[in-house]
């Protein structure tokens, strides 16, 4: 059997909509669906990832069983930075001393380049470059 990625969905506030069509609009994501309070956008691919109105008002704790990040690919170091400028003009902090490499995730002659983040409903992100050392 053979199978892949179809699609992620988060339960978010409906108010943070905005964040995330901005957010994956400047990362290359088109958008898919946007109405009734869900987005949906896709990559490259094929795999989508959902926004869509939470049910219940509890807060996301990452560090608890359950997801604790999504990672999303990028093709160079200087998109891991231009991201990280990005996020910093939106008033978005960077999290655990990012943008950095992290040597221990990387094979030799190789790096492994990351900005991790927290959305405004506390999903955790990583926008991360892995290939060649420039």
């Amino acid at each position: 059997m053979k199978s892949k990625l179809s699609h992620i969905e988060f339960m978010i506030q409906p108010s943070n909509t905005g964040f995330y069509k901005e957010l994956f609009g400047f990362l290359g994501w088109a958008t898919l669906h946007e109405g009734d309070g869900v987005l949906g956008v896709g990559g490259t691919n094929d795999a989508s990832v959902w926004f869509v109105p939470a049910t219940n008002a509890g807060k996301n704790d990452y560090d608890s069983p359950g997801v604790n990040h999504i990672a999303v690919g990028a093709e160079s170091v200087s998109d891991v930075d231009a991201a990280g400028q990005y996020l910093r003009g939106k008033g978005v902090a960077l999290l655990f001393e990012t943008p950095r490499h992290r040597p221990e995730f990387s094979s030799p002659g190789e790096t492994y380049y990351q900005v991790m983040f927290e959305s405004p409903d506390r999903i955790l992100f990583e926008f991360v470059y892995t290939g060649p050392h420039a």
